[in-house]
């Protein structure tokens, strides 16, 4: 066997300890990865040897996996006595699209954990354009945002938000204050920021108002633009709940109504048909779960 072909050290121990303990859950504590991270761990080291190492649910080993489990302990006994290097080679690389205030306010405070159960995989990030999903190169992986039902690619809902409009404090010290920012009177003294991400349709609709979208004010494209747009005072957004929490938490942006609504767009994550069958994709897709 050359050195080119030795499975990753994370796949070997994650094996070893679930054919010791047969329990993924048992294994998943000893490793302190979470359980999907050893379910995953096996497919790829399965892939990996090219032969099935448990035959049952009951996690009894097949007969090449009690052969391979065998030269598995004995590595392992050997790499204990000697200081471990990675493999030449290097990790396994992911291209993921993600949407820019997605990626830093639900992905980046998330690498680190993702970095701790999946070491062999080299995450590559671009920016996609919500809606249009556009992305500078071919990914494994995409965030969409958008209303869903894509019918050029696989999808799964993965966040859905609800709505409610905000500003900052001095912007309702001027011009507030307001009786939960549902009548015309409400509307009418302040200037709506605009964004095609988040159209005031849906906050109007739940107010029982008929006024249509707003043809004045500032308008952005990029969620993240329209919160510290509205916390430097330059009028009131219609923000989502978890999408703004920094935004809200932090007081930057006061809640104008007590009242949310649904909105209809969400964030997916998406691939492409058979994607999944390789290792690194579907343990991100399974990672991922907000």
């Amino acid at each position: 066997m050359t050195v080119q072909h030795i499975p990753p050290i994370q796949c070997l121990v994650t094996f070893e300890a679930v054919a010791r303990l047969r329990s993924i859950g048992r294994a998943a504590d000893e490793l302190s990865v979470t359980p999907s991270a050893i379910s995953h761990r096996l497919r790829q080291l399965e892939s990996h040897v090219g032969i099935k190492l448990f035959g049952r649910n009951d996690f009894s080993l097949t007969g090449d996996g009690a052969a391979y489990l065998a030269h598995v302990r004995t590595g392992l006994a050997a790499l204990q006595q000697m200081p471990q290097r990675r493999a030449p080679g290097g990790p396994t690389r992911l291209k993921l699209a993600v949407t820019p205030t997605f990626a830093r306010q639900f992905l980046m405070p998330r690498l680190e954990l993702f970095r701790n159960d999946w070491p062999d995989i080299e995450l590559v990030l671009q920016v996609s354009i919500p809606l249009l999903d556009v992305t500078a190169e071919t990914a494994d992986i995409e965030i969409r945002y958008g209303a869903g039902g894509y019918a050029d690619i696989e999808h799964r809902l993965l966040l859905a938000e609800q709505v409610t409009p905000a500003c900052s404090p001095a912007y309702l010290n001027e011009f507030g204050p307001f009786d939960g920012f549902a009548s015309e009177a409400d509307i009418q003294r302040v200037r709506l920021l605009r964004s095609p991400l988040e159209p005031w349709s849906t906050w109007f609709a739940a107010c029982g108002l008929t006024r249509p979208e707003p043809q004045a004010g500032g308008q952005f494209n990029d969620l993240g633009l329209v919160y510290d747009a509205a916390a430097s005072g330059f009028g009131v957004a219609l923000v989502r709940l978890q999408m703004a929490a920094s935004w809200l938490e932090a007081g930057r942006l006061v809640r104008l109504s007590p009242l949310a609504t649904p909105s209809p767009m969400g964030h997916y994550i998406c691939w492409q048909p058979g994607a999944l069958e390789r290792w690194e994709c579907a343990a991100f897709v399974d990672w991922l779960k907000l």
